[in-house]
């Protein structure tokens, strides 16, 4: 069973970080219609993942390569990227990462 993956940085208040992983969803959404479309009707799954710092989402990124992928940039942050909506794909990847909003 596939899963949408949303990265986020641990180090957002758990309100800016829950905010960015929603954008982070939509824009997927936005960005890739039929692979989240194929997603929603064969699963429906979301894991909600998370990485220290914008350094460490910019490595995953880098990571993921060719995979259909979406990067969110907060224009109110100084166009931090602050979250990351990943393919279904991805899990091997993405391996290690902690769960996301698991300390707020």
């Amino acid at each position: 069973m596939d899963k949408l993956y949303l990265i986020s940085r641990r180090d957002l208040a758990p309100g800016l970080e829950a905010a960015q992983i929603a954008h982070a969803a939509i824009e997927m959404a936005l960005a890739h219609p039929e692979l989240v479309r194929a997603w929603h009707a064969d699963s429906n799954n979301v894991v909600l993942l998370e990485v220290a710092d914008e350094a460490a989402l910019l490595a995953v990124a880098a990571r993921l390569g060719d995979l259909p992928q979406v990067l969110v940039r907060e224009p109110d942050r100084g166009d931090e990227a602050t979250a990351l909506a990943v393919a279904p794909a991805a899990r091997p990847r993405l391996r290690g990462l902690p769960l996301a909003l698991r300390s707020a």
